[in-house]
Parts: structure tokens; C-alpha cells; sequence
């Protein structure tokens, strides 16, 4: 094959990247044909945080960029076409739509329709469903809901009709009161199913594809523990008050100078040891804190887009980073510095939790520094709650897990937990969501909870010697009065036990 040849089956492989739409019409198009995420997503191969992410601005590429333009192209003709015949036009002009249908299972109102494979009990009469509206197993037919008023309509009638008619209506003092209608009405931000379910059927699924084999299993979940972790925090999402932005906009400070470096962003990670120990020769005790990555999903984390404000107020209803000139700190001896060990003196951004953790160490019950003098702010309105059910049903399963001994499960779900937090931000291993922020808050409020326990063991009359990163705390004392130990979230366990310091001289 001569260069001209290799030249042109080269170029011959080139084609240009598929064409698509705007982000937001993006979105229109999927809304317009009753379409949920899930159904995309599921048809598309991804996500559904991934479809997120391309509705908000992000693009795909290679095969799937085609297929999602495909999709794109195909649903916008189809949403051109005439959906009736002029007659039937005017028909259901004519005729109304009956208003004995429940709202809840209009389909005419916006609502997810998603098909169930198994049929699950109605929120609205209990009955099996076989279709889930906006999270929410219901009857889409109104005929075939044991709730509708028409369903009711043939005892009623049988009761009045059973009814002398001679009956005295009864004196306005003792007219009963109508009864209430005992329909189950449609309950917000109730899970559709047990996400728990969800991690023990992947478990199950594993052990069978490796015909038991407990190392195997393991190690294949917990390669799998990134997507897997993704596609739990969907499915704990449904029905939630608040929408997941996968590729919200981010500030300079949150990226990356180099594909290798670090942004701005101080975590204050602990990297202490006491300088010295009291005199004599003292056994230190290591304790190992239980799940601290799993405790910190709890932290108050920006729902929507960062914005930009300056001064010294800050606002407790919204989270995010800071630009900050720490305090000054003065028992070094006794306790690590709030912001970890940090040479370069001058402001630095720091994030929520390490804020709120100085401003309360400055308040009136502790008063142990001044408070920290805020420059400038990128914030947004926040929430503790937004990973709850996620980590909730994480929590349950390690629980679980750990009462009947069951490794396997055990694993896994530490593994979820902490590459979720891991990757959350710019990853490779991760493209469903970009959020640097909450990582680093999340990181930074596991560190302020070791901080936490360490102030704890000082006021309890415990010497603290070391405190390392977000789960080793080195005492010296009795810690059982202190901390219960255990393998649960909220207990501490030993990592080991040392002794420290030198016998007076004389003593052996």
C-alpha cells in the first residue's frame, strides 16, 4: 500500500461527530414524550446521572454521542407528526376528560411512567401495578384502581337503594358527621422500593456467577462498586424533593491546575502527634473509628450551583467553600489544629464543615480561638439530607452485613462508600458525576469528626497523643468510659495497643 493509500483509509475512518440539540432541548424533548430518565437511559446503555449530566450541558462522544443524536433525531420527528385525525380532535374537545380520574395517575401531567418487570402494590389502593409513576407504583387506567369513586358506585348505589325512604333526616345536633374518604392518599418522598434490595440481590447475583466462590464474588464487587454505587444513589433518589446536578458549573478554585495536581481547596486533614508525654511510661490504645466516609455522607452539601458573594457574613441555610484567614491556635499541646498542619501563614479556601467546625470552637461554649475572617464565598442553598437515603441504606446493609458475619456484603459496601467519595470529583473511573465539591466537603466533615472525638477524649480526661486523617485516634486513659466499642458506624474498635514514654529511673 503506497502513502497515498494509508493516507486515504485513514481519512475514509474519520467522520464527523454526530449534531445535538441544546441541553435544554435536550431535556424538552424527553419531557415532551413522557419519557423518564431511567427509560433513556436504560435504551442508551448509561446512567441515568449520565443522561443528567448531557441534559445539563455536558456532551458524549464517540458511539454513544451517535446514538443519543440518533435518539434525539428520532424522537424530535416523532413529536412533529400529528397525534390525531382532525375528528378525533374534536372529539376530545367535546368530551372532557372525566374528573372521577385520580390526578395522581393522569398521565397527561407530566409524571415518569416507568414499566415495572414485576408487579408492584398501587400507592393509591394496593392493588399489583405494573407501572411506576414519578417513583411511585400506580394504575394508570382509573378503571383498573380499586380507589376511583367509579369503582365505588354500585354499593353506593345498593345502600341508598336499601334505604327506606321514609327515613327522618336526623336534627342538625345530632347529624352525624360525613365520613372521610379512606382513600391511601399519595405520599411524598417515599421510596419505591428498599434500596437495600437493591445491594443484596447484586451480592446474591455474584455468588451465583462464581458458583460460590467467596473471593471471586468479592473481587468482582468491588470492581464494580463505582456504577454500582451510582445506579444506588438513582435508585435512592426517586421521588426526592431535589434533583442531582451531575456537571453543575464550577469555580476556578474547585479545578485542577494540572491533569496531575490539586485545586485550592484546604481539606484540613489531621496529621498530629502530641509533641510530648506526660512523665512515666503510659500504654497508648489506637482506636480505629468505624465508617468515617459513611458518617461524613451526612454534611451539609450546595444543591444547585455555586454562586460568588464577598464579606463576613455567613449564611448557615447554604454550604460550599471559603476563602478564610484562619485563626490563631494555642493548645497545639493538647489538641491538632482545626485546620490541620499547615506551614504557608495567609488566607486559604477551606470548605463547610472545617468553617463551621472554627466558628463553633470560637463560640461561646468552647471559646478556644477567635473566630475565622471570611474574604469571599462560592455558595448555593443546602441540605443535610441529600445523601441520606444513601447512606442509610449503605448503613443497614454494613449492619447486616456485619450480624451475620457476612464478609462478602461487608466489602462491597465499604468499598461503595468510599470510591463514591473518592471519585465524585474529577475521575477517570467515575464520568456520572462531577461534584469536586462535594467531595471535598465530605472529606473535610469526616475529618472534623476525628477533630471531634479528639476534643471529646481531652474533655473526658483522656490524653489524645495522635490523630491521623479521618479514622485513628491514639489515647492514653480508659476510652471504654468514653466511646462504646464495636463495629457500628457510631462505635470505635482497637487497632492496636502500645506503650509509650519512659519508666521513671529505679522502675522497671
Amino acid at each position: 500500500m503506497s502513502d497515498f493509500d494509508a493516507i486515504d483509509s485513514l481519512l475514509a475512518s474519520v467522520t464527523p461527530e454526530a449534531e445535538l440539540p441544546a441541553p435544554d432541548v435536550r431535556r424538552e424533548l424527553r419531557e415532551s414524550a413522557r419519557l423518564t430518565k431511567a427509560q433513556v437511559a436504560r435504551a442508551l446503555g448509561v446512567n441515568p446521572s449520565t443522561l443528567s449530566a448531557w441534559e445539563a450541558g455536558r456532551d458524549p462522544a464517540g458511539e454513544i454521542r451517535s446514538k443519543y443524536a440518533y435518539f434525539l433525531d428520532g424522537l424530535a420527528a416523532k413529536l412533529a407528526e400529528p397525534e390525531h385525525e382532525p375528528a378525533a380532535e374534536a372529539q376530545a374537545e367535546a368530551e372532557p376528560e372525566p374528573e372521577t380520574a385520580p390526578a395522581a395517575v393522569r398521565q397527561d401531567e407530566g409524571d415518569d411512567v416507568e414499566a415495572l418487570a414485576e408487579a408492584e402494590p398501587c400507592v393509591l389502593c394496593g392493588q399489583p401495578a405494573q407501572q411506576r409513576v414519578a417513583g411511585f407504583a400506580q394504575h394508570l387506567d382509573p378503571a383498573d384502581c380499586g380507589t376511583t369513586p367509579a369503582a365505588a358506585e354500585p354499593e353506593q348505589k345498593q345502600e341508598q337503594e336499601a334505604e327506606p325512604e321514609s327515613t327522618p333526616e336526623p336534627a342538625p345536633a345530632t347529624r352525624p358527621r360525613p365520613q372521610r374518604r379512606t382513600t391511601p392518599t399519595r405520599r411524598a418522598f417515599q421510596p419505591a422500593n428498599e434500596p437495600t434490595d437493591f445491594i443484596g440481590r447484586t451480592v446474591g447475583a455474584a455468588l451465583a456467577e462464581h458458583a460460590g466462590d467467596v473471593e471471586a464474588a468479592t473481587a468482582a464487587l468491588i470492581k464494580r462498586a463505582i456504577p454500582d454505587a451510582m445506579a444506588l444513589l438513582d435508585e435512592t433518589r426517586k421521588g426526592a424533593r431535589y434533583d442531582v446536578v451531575a456537571y453543575p458549573w464550577m469555580p476556578d478554585v474547585l479545578k485542577k491546575r494540572t491533569s496531575r495536581g490539586a485545586d485550592e481547596i484546604w481539606e484540613a486533614r489531621p496529621k498530629w502527634t502530641r509533641a510530648e508525654l506526660p512523665p512515666g511510661e503510659h500504654e497508648v490504645t489506637a482506636l480505629d473509628i468505624n465508617g468515617a466516609y459513611l458518617s461524613a455522607l451526612k454534611t451539609h452539601l450546595p444543591i444547585g450551583q455555586l454562586e460568588h458573594s464577598t464579606g463576613f457574613g455567613h449564611d448557615r441555610r447554604r454550604s460550599g467553600v471559603h476563602l478564610i484567614t484562619p485563626p490563631h491556635w494555642d493548645h497545639e499541646a493538647d489538641l491538632p489544629n482545626p485546620i490541620g498542619q499547615r506551614d504557608e501563614p495567609g488566607p486559604l479556601w477551606v470548605t463547610e464543615p472545617t468553617l463551621r467546625l472554627l466558628q463553633r470552637l470560637s463560640g461561646p461554649k468552647y471559646g478556644l480561638c477567635e473566630p475565622p475572617e471570611i474574604h469571599e464565598s462560592y455558595t448555593s442553598g443546602a441540605t443535610e439530607n441529600l445523601l441520606e437515603k444513601f447512606r442509610t441504606a449503605l448503613k443497614d446493609a454494613r449492619d447486616t452485613a456485619i450480624a451475620a458475619d457476612d464478609e462478602v456484603t461487608l466489602e462491597y459496601v465499604k468499598a461503595m462508600y468510599s470510591k463514591f467519595v473518592s471519585t465524585m470529583g474529577e475521575s477517570n473511573y467515575n464520568r456520572d458525576l462531577y461534584r469536586p465539591d462535594w467531595m471535598h466537603l465530605i472529606r473535610s466533615q469526616a475529618f472534623s469528626n476525628l477533630w471531634m472525638k479528639a476534643l471529646k477524649s481531652h474533655e473526658e480526661g483522656l490524653t489524645v497523643v495522635r490523630a491521623m486523617g479521618t479514622d485513628e485516634l491514639h489515647v492514653i486513659g480508659d476510652w471504654r468510659r468514653v466511646f462504646p466499642e464495636g463495629r457500628g458506624v457510631t462505635e470505635v474498635k482497637v487497632k492496636d495497643v502500645y506503650t509509650a514514654g519512659a519508666a521513671p529511673e529505679g522502675e522497671e
